[in-house]
């Protein structure tokens, strides 16, 4: 069994850590980049419009959320079904499970394009638009969401490519995307005069562009051969995808609605605080863009990881999944704590970097960052092992993993918290909410690790 598997993948027997070094980094480059299309066009508008445009991005964010939510689980789901059918010596499976989430993510990129772009400024409303921000949203989405086919395709193939061991090329097509927009967003900003229009169109080009590299990957795929026929879409491997991408569909999802509610909350504390509306919903913003930068590090380390724990489970190499399991959460504490202290000690700095405001915009900027990124250790662990569920065939523990968090524990202290301490109930809501789900976490994968064998 070992020689086939040394014969047929290094998944099975190369060094986990040289695997996890040469899966992660270009993972962690291509989420990081992949941010910047955000943070970017959030830094520019900050700049150039003030921080009425840094908030109607933050109102524009669910969507994009929405997005990711959709994306990662077709693209995870699918990553993980496909290593996990090659570990059990299954191609056929393979090829048809990669074809499916491809297709899929292109025509429910179409539906909600043209969802959007129909109810625009209810959606706007509804995600905590004020009455100065909801024009500039509404500007910047009803252009960007000409972009959500491609990115959909974008979120949702990157795993894929990375499945089939060319984290480079998954790289550097986000790399030649993110590079594109920064070119434009300046250009089309402040060369051409269209303001946050600008910003939104650079967007919507650059994630054409890396949709198109990605597209033209599959026939360069190493360990299947695809035909016409593989991308026609399956319900049963579609069930199989959903099942393992669902952990990051709760993630995500809840996330968007936690966002949303946020939006709403700080609209309504704030109006009866010192900083009004306004200030509240565009820090939120920044400060959620600054943590979708440590998130996207963490994931990268996760997707990294992905291909390592789905391939030996499935080919019952259980010391290996445990092994990538140890150095996985050793990596991202690590990493989190230097971010920790970064974030800690330099908030004013950071949030400089979005644009300028009054005395009262950086007090409250300061003292949100700082607590909203308070746990961020433990967040790290927290994200890893609601990934690993997944990765080795188990969506149900992944989701529950997730969903304790977001539904479980922060949409309930968002709504309680608030009504003793106000404003000050919306910031603490979340650092309490990382304590108490990186417990949860711990539980499941202390629990799930005493039922593998160590053999």
């Amino acid at each position: 069994m070992d020689k086939e598997i040394k014969t047929a993948n290094p998944l099975g027997y190369q060094k986990i850590s040289k695997l996890l070094r040469s899966l992660a980094i270009p993972a962690i480059i291509a989420n990081l980049v992949n941010a910047l299309y955000n943070v970017v066009d959030q830094i520019f508008i900050g700049q150039g419009i003030g921080y009425l445009g840094n908030a109607a991005t933050n109102i524009a964010f669910p969507i994009t959320t929405i997005c990711l939510a959709i994306g990662l689980t077709l693209g995870i789901g699918g990553a993980s079904n496909f290593n996990l059918e090659l570990g059990r010596g299954n191609p056929e499976k393979s090829k048809h499970t990669a074809g499916t989430a491809a297709s899929t993510l292109i025509i429910i990129g179409i539906i909600l394009c043209i969802t959007i772009r129909i109810f625009l400024e209810p959606l706007m409303i509804s995600f905590g638009a004020t009455d100065k921000i909801l024009q500039y949203a509404m500007e910047y989405t009803g252009i960007t969401s000409y972009g959500i086919p491609f990115l959909l395709f974008s979120i949702g193939v990157n795993p894929l490519v990375r499945a089939d061991g060319n984290a480079r090329y998954s790289m550097m097509a986000i790399i030649v995307g993110a590079v594109l927009n920064t070119i434009l967003d300046p250009l089309f900003m402040f060369v051409f005069h269209w303001g946050i229009a600008g910003a939104a169109w650079a967007t919507v080009i650059s994630q054409v562009v890396s949709a198109s590299l990605l597209l033209i990957y599959f026939p360069r795929f190493k360990s299947v051969k695809f035909s016409l026929n593989d991308f026609i879409p399956q319900v049963h491997y579609l069930k199989k995808i959903i099942s393992l991408g669902f952990a990051s569909f709760i993630y995500q999802f809840s996330n968007m609605i936690v966002l949303v509610t946020t939006n709403n909350l700080l609209k309504f504390y704030g109006a009866k605080s010192i900083y009004g509306s306004d200030i509240p919903i565009a820090v939120f913003g920044i400060v959620m863009k600054i943590n979708v930068i440590f998130i996207s590090i963490v994931l990268g380390l996760v997707q990294g990881a992905q291909p390592i724990f789905g391939f030996n489970y499935g080919a019952k190499n259980y010391h290996r999944v445990r092994e990538t399991m140890r150095l996985l959460l050793k990596v991202t504490f690590c990493i989190a704590s230097i971010l920790f202290v970064i974030f800690q000690v330099f908030p004013k700095q950071i949030i400089s970097l979005f644009g300028e405001g009054d005395e009262l915009y950086f007090s409250f900027a300061t003292k949100y960052m700082r607590t909203f990124l308070l746990f961020i250790s433990l967040n790290s662990i927290q994200v890893s092992i609601a990934t690993f569920f997944p990765s080795i065939g188990k969506a149900i523990k992944g989701a529950i993993v997730s969903l304790a968090k977001q539904i479980l524990f922060l949409f309930p202290l968002l709504l309680i918290l608030p009504r003793f301490f106000g404003l000050e109930g919306v910031i603490y809501a979340t650092p309490v909410t990382d304590l108490l789900a990186f417990c949860v976490a711990i539980i499941f994968l202390i629990h799930e690790f005493k039922h593998i064998p160590k053999e």
